[in-house]
């Protein structure tokens, strides 16, 4: 618990010892702060704010203190810990906004601190503008390195939110991708009135292929098609790993005779890509179905994917390895 030491006049401190008085040589703030309390806090102790307390602050003379910022409910993810070294201070935003900003001090280490009651502190932001302008200093700082973390946190956000939408095995996008990107790309070529197409593709055999060599195999096989259709398409080309061996391809500015050129290329890179070295295995390649769809008028992502399912299946039921509209 705090327990009083002295007064800052008999505490043997000097304001050169807080930021918040830095090159203030003013004899009136002297005078003013000289009554105010210093108290000393055991290492592992906390201070905790009640309700109904006035607010004041915390000015660390000697050791450190951790304040927990953020929710009141101790497991939620916006708790933030900040360190307080000597010479610096916190609780001026509570002061300010006569409401806690902080839920709890923690004591680091054994410490001193000069308390300064939220009546003292305005009256010294009244009457010193060199506190008034240190303080300002303060927040401006405290400003700029809370928008740095925000920028930190979203960037950290958007990452895991685009690693989220990343097939693990395959590398391409994954269905939440498709789910989220699709409608919106079709949305703008309806709007600009421009060509939009799309491939589904579906590994000939694979169920067949994974009894023979295992699930190891099957994996390379899917990495492997993934690999072949990254290395042919454009930049402006979307390869999306649908679900189990079915992948998807999106071509924007694709008319139905470039979308059918892509996909016969494709199906040829197929049948001639080696999954496995050793040629005198069984299955040691893959081949793969392909049904393309145009976007028409009015159509919306369902749509589309359907007329492609729909032709998918027309060039499995023709036999397989082959393309169909």
């Amino acid at each position: 618990m705090l327990q009083q030491v002295s007064t800052f006049d008999a505490s043997g401190y000097t304001l050169a010892h807080s930021q918040l008085f830095a090159d203030v040589h003013d004899p009136g703030v002297a005078a003013m702060v000289g009554p105010c309390q210093v108290m000393r806090i055991a290492k592992d102790e906390l201070i905790r704010h009640a309700p109904d307390e006035q607010m004041r602050v915390y000015i660390v003379l000697s050791g450190a203190l951790c304040a927990r910022t953020g929710e009141l409910d101790d497991h939620s993810s916006a708790m933030q810990e900040i360190r307080i070294l000597p010479g610096e201070s916190i609780g001026e935003l509570s002061v300010l906004d006569d409401a806690p900003h902080f839920n709890t001090l923690l004591a680091l280490q054994d410490s001193e601190l000069l308390i300064i009651d939220a009546d003292t502190l305005w009256r010294l932001i009244d009457e010193s503008n060199g506190v008034a302008r240190n303080l300002l200093r303060q927040l401006s700082f405290r400003l700029r390195a809370a928008n740095a973390q925000l920028r930190k946190r979203e960037k950290l956000g958007e990452f895991y939110r685009q690693l989220s939408m990343i097939d693990s095995l395959t590398g391409l996008h994954n269905r939440a991708w498709l789910n989220d990107r699709l409608p919106a790309m079709i949305a703008e070529a309806h709007v600009e009135e421009r060509p939009l197409a799309i491939i589904m593709i579906d590994l000939d055999h694979f169920k067949r292929f994974n009894d023979t060599h295992g699930h190891a195999g099957g994996d390379k096989a899917l990495h492997a098609a993934a690999r072949l259709l990254v290395a042919a398409l454009r930049p402006s080309d979307f390869a999306v790993r649908y679900g189990g061996e079915e992948m998807l391809i999106i071509l924007p500015g694709a008319d139905e005779a470039a979308c059918l050129l892509v996909a016969q290329r494709l199906c040829e890179r197929m049948r001639e890509t080696v999954v496995l070295p050793d040629m005198r295995v069984p299955l040691p390649h893959l081949t793969a179905s392909f049904g393309i769809a145009v976007l028409q008028a009015d159509q919306d992502a369902d749509v589309l994917l359907t007329h492609a399912d729909a032709a998918l299946y027309r060039a499995k039921n023709a036999g397989r390895n082959q393309v169909a509209c």
